[in-house]
């Protein structure tokens, strides 16, 4: 399957923000904590979504949608493995702690996700064995056993992980004690998990400096909660508009999620009004008038890594020169080649082009870019390939401002991350169409 865009083509109007990937998925597992009924509203259909599914119905819970709600029942953990899946992903390490706790043995995939440089679970597998567990490392599959329980532990992350981060906090709120997380991820999507667990029953505090504390409490209840709207959809969808000369409300954004991004927008020479029921972007000289700046991504609350992609091919489209240092992963400069191809100037460095402290220093990751704009961007004859979540929407919209028609294939990966993609540029008056 493909899809085919014929450009250049001007987003205007509104787009109804789904909740949000990175929450949803994590809160599916979280419910394997508990014997009782979770209920999950304003929740995306996406792919992604599919691929939780399995892994919770392999390990007994019972999945019911209901247009954007979830319920979810897991009374009891028919089974300690999930090695029979179909696809996978890697929430499935997020697993480990509800299997631990109610069966007191885990044997999950060793599974990656998209291709933006490898992202290895030693912090997750580390914090658990500090509380207790055993874990070997097969080479297709984990295989943990916890026979005493998990107990709490101070841990101190080498890195503030969102991953290991969610990791600890599911194993915590059930350990034996008091569980400390030093240089713990706090973005929105981890205090969104946080309101869950403890709406669950979960004792978890948010201190200062990045530390997180969680008295483990004996048995989890189920509760309903409501997904906080997906902060990338809605970045993805801004730049759309700020790419194409368009105007668009974000219908759902929260202004409070998305700071960063508002300012680097309101430097471009772009702006936003935040309204009632979400945020209106717009460029008020028109696309032609915005400048290049430098940015760089950090960890909550810095300008985030999935808001890059997306940004830079908007930057393309600015005055003069900007840099992107990318401090969160190593390799995610990849689509850069698909956007050089339709005429964009982005030169890719191993060097730290940034203030930020960033530990890729001297390690010669392709980490930083500088591009040259405006760049008018023109459709080739070959098909472009889409490798990722954030690429393909940034590849999506590269098609739109380009003259002339671009096929894009990896379709895959923007299912996984962006609901009803096609109905949404519809409803935004853009001609798309997937093909054979």
């Amino acid at each position: 399957m493909q899809l085919r865009i014929t450009g250049p083509q001007k987003v205007e109007g509104e787009v109804v923000i789904s909740g949000a990937k990175n929450a949803a998925s994590k809160m599916m597992v979280a419910s394997l904590l508990t014997e009782e009924p979770v209920i999950l509203h304003n929740f995306p259909r996406i792919e992604e979504i599919t691929i939780v599914r399995e892994l919770c119905e392999q390990l007994g819970s019972t999945v019911t949608v209901d247009g954007h709600s979830l319920r979810l029942h897991t009374p009891e953990l028919c089974r300690d493995d999930a090695l029979g899946l179909s696809r996978g992903n890697r929430i499935s390490v997020l697993a480990l702690p509800p299997l631990l706790h109610r069966v007191g043995r885990a044997v999950l995939p060793i599974v990656g996700g998209d291709r933006i440089g490898p992202r290895p679970v030693n912090y997750h597998l580390d914090a658990l064995r500090a509380m207790g567990a055993r874990i070997e490392e097969g080479q297709s599959a984990f295989i943990a056993e916890a026979p005493n329980g998990l107990q709490g532990t101070r841990i101190s992350l080498p890195y503030p992980s969102v991953g290991a981060t969610e990791n600890i906090l599911l194993a915590g709120v059930l350990a034996k004690g008091r569980t400390v997380i030093e240089n713990a991820a706090t973005e929105p999507e981890i205090i969104d998990l946080i309101m869950m667990l403890q709406s669950m029953g979960a004792i978890i505090e948010l201190g200062t400096s990045r530390v997180i504390a969680i008295d483990g409490v004996e048995r989890l209840r189920g509760t309903v909660h409501e997904v906080l709207p997906d902060r990338m959809e809605a970045a993805s969808y801004a730049c759309m508009a700020l790419a194409t000369g368009g105007r668009i409300l974000c219908r759902n954004a929260r202004q409070e999620h998305m700071i960063t991004f508002l300012n680097a927008v309101r430097r471009l020479g772009a702006d936003y009004e935040v309204v009632e029921d979400g945020i209106v972007f717009f460029a008020p000289e028109g696309p032609g008038t915005l400048r290049g700046i430098d940015l760089e991504t950090d960890t909550h609350p810095g300008f985030m890594t999935d808001w890059q992609q997306p940004f830079t091919l908007l930057l393309t489209q600015c005055q003069g020169t900007s840099v992107v240092h990318e401090t969160v992963y190593e390799d995610r400069f990849g689509y850069t080649k698909e956007l050089v191809k339709l005429g964009a100037n982005v030169t890719i460095f191993d060097k730290c082009l940034g203030e930020l402290p960033c530990r890729f220093r001297g390690k010669r990751h392709p980490h930083s870019a500088i591009i040259q704009g405006p760049t008018p961007l023109r459709a080739v004859p070959e098909i472009l390939d889409i490798f990722d979540i954030r690429a393909g929407i940034t590849l999506v919209i590269a098609a739109l401002c380009a003259q002339g028609t671009t096929v894009l294939k990896g379709l895959e990966h923007l299912d996984r991350g962006y609901e009803n993609l096609l109905g949404k540029l519809e409803g935004l008056g853009i001609k798309a169409e997937r093909i054979e």
